[in-house]
């Protein structure tokens, strides 16, 4: 029997998951100098109201751990702290690492100094201007300091929402690699560049321009927030800086009477980082012949084979799981080290999150896969495979008669009949023989 104890943790566990924004998990650990946290307060507020429980911890400090007996002990880590050169020895590299491989979602802001995040960001597929570069632009003209840039959010963007005006950015820009798990969130503006803002020049950009753009870091190819998802679905936001947090930057007016869309950026990109929006999975997936709902242990070479899958998208509104019929490019794979079949899986109108196909086995046996690898940028990655053998028909399964085979048969049958009208012509011609030479004896005598 339960404890009273027991049995309240029980509720108290079930009542934060059901009021968990996020699908992953609502623990937020916070590395930030506490002198620095009133900076940041419309940001932390907003997630608390819609759930999150927020833990700080300043960047030298021993607790709260990261990870206990090889677990991570927070479903989120954000590291605001991005002017520490030095952190606590728990937060190395190699530990970032497994708080991804858990699953552990993390938001990190860099600075333009050199420190561990900043070494850490190549390994994402990141490429760093030199320290001390910011992001830098003469236009439009303005009264801000040439280093707060305005930018624009692109009206494609599935992570921030449509009709958010420009955001105001401070910090470093940086180049995306060729890394396909990376993707930008934020590019910086097409006349705006990254170098030391202190000592930069008119000549000295003449001089790099002249250069081909040798120490250059220019245009809208540069990002100042980028998405990075692994493989097993944890999150990485990378911005350029920590400023786009900040209560003034959400409070500075983009022109006279019109507000930043900072606020509403920052909660987007967190809501994308904390797994609230974009997050799909499936459910079941399911395989067996046309006209019946049993699946089989293995199929026969030409079987007509109905393969369905379920697949549902979080909604952090209700916080839960809903059937998502909206994904038109889904594909299935029937493969045996290559794809035999690669066809779409649509969705089944009128049947919420049911995508169905029908296929027909090829004529070939072996162990095949049902597979499903649907990988979108900022999409939360779908992958299913499901092993099934494919046999030859039994000896009793072949047609005792093919069509094609009649040449063959009217082959096979003609020999028959030749071999034997051949020995019965030749055995009794034999008999003929034999008696035409006992008539000429007799006669003889």
């Amino acid at each position: 029997m339960l404890s009273l104890y027991t049995f309240i943790l029980l509720i108290f566990g079930l009542a934060v998951v059901l009021d968990a924004k996020s699908s992953s998990g609502n623990s937020v650990l916070v590395i930030l100098d506490p002198a620095r946290r009133p900076d940041y307060s419309i940001f932390f507020d907003g997630l608390q109201e819609k759930g999150y429980d927020l833990t700080f911890r300043a960047p030298k400090d021993e607790t709260p751990v990261l990870i206990q007996d090889d677990i991570p002990s927070f479903a989120h880590v954000v590291f605001f702290e991005s002017d520490t050169k030095h952190f606590a020895k728990d937060i190395t590299p190699q530990t970032l690492v497994e708080l991804l491989s858990g699953k552990t979602n993390l938001l990190i802001a860099l600075s333009q100094k050199q420190n561990l995040l900043t070494s850490f960001a190549p390994e994402f597929s990141l490429i760093l201007p030199p320290p001390g570069s910011s992001l830098l632009s003469y236009f439009p003209e303005r009264k801000e300091n040439n280093s707060v840039v305005p930018i624009e959010v692109p009206s494609s963007s599935n992570i921030i929402s449509a009709g958010t005006a420009p955001v105001w950015f401070s910090g470093v820009p940086f180049v995306l690699g060729n890394n396909p798990l990376i993707f930008p969130i934020l590019n910086a503006p097409a006349e705006s560049f990254a170098a030391d803002a202190e000592g930069i020049t008119p000549d000295a950009l003449a001089d790099a321009a002249e250069k081909g753009g040798e120490g250059l870091w220019a245009g809208s190819q540069l990002a100042v927030a980028a998405g990075f998802q692994t493989l097993g679905n944890a999150r990485v936001a990378w911005l350029g800086g920590v400023e786009l947090f900040s209560n003034e930057f959400a409070k500075k007016e983009i022109s006279k009477g019109v507000k930043s869309g900072n606020q509403q950026a920052a909660a987007d990109i967190a809501a994308w980082t904390f797994q609230e929006s974009l997050v799909l999975r499936i459910d079941s997936t399911t395989h067996h012949l046309v006209n019946t709902s049993v699946p089989k242990e293995h199929y026969t070479i030409n079987d007509v084979v109905e393969y369905i899958a379920q697949i549902s998208r979080f909604n952090p509104n209700k916080g839960k799981w809903e059937p998502y019929s909206g994904i038109n490019d889904l594909q299935l794979e029937f493969t045996m080290l290559d794809p035999h079949i690669r066809t779409a899986l649509p969705p089944v109108p009128g049947s919420p999150g049911k995508y169905a196909v029908t296929l027909r086995v090829p004529d070939r046996h072996g162990v095949f896969k049902f597979v499903i690898n649907h990988k979108r940028k900022g999409w939360t990655y779908l992958q299913s495979s499901t092993t099934v053998p494919v046999v030859p028909p039994r000896h009793d399964g072949y047609p005792r008669f093919l069509s094609a085979a009649w040449p063959y048969y009217a082959g096979a049958i003609s020999t028959s009949l030749g071999f034997f009208v051949f020995s019965a012509l030749y055995l009794a011609g034999d008999a003929r023989e034999t008696n035409l030479r006992k008539a000429k004896g007799a006669k003889a005598q």
